[in-house]
């Protein structure tokens, strides 16, 4: 099951909810109780078991190259 990230605007705490991604929009409550919460943008990819899945995530960290124009602007 997928994890999401949130922020809580109240307290300003974060935390991580596991629940269907057709859940992912809906509202979460902070562990303190607050209300008002953000969905926080995560740039982790999850892939399941097998090598696969694995290899762009660690081709992706270590190459050098950003995220403008695949490291061309970044010397």
């Amino acid at each position: 099951m997928p994890r999401y990230e949130y922020r809580c605007r109240t307290c300003g705490d974060t935390f991580e909810l596991s629940r269907p991604m057709a859940e992912s929009s809906a509202p979460a409550a902070c562990p303190a109780g607050h209300d008002d919460t953000v969905k926080l943008l995560s740039a982790v990819a999850v892939g399941g078991i097998g090598g696969g899945s694995a290899a762009p995530a660690q081709s992706a960290g270590g190459g050098g190259g950003g995220g403008c124009c695949g490291g061309g602007c970044c010397g």
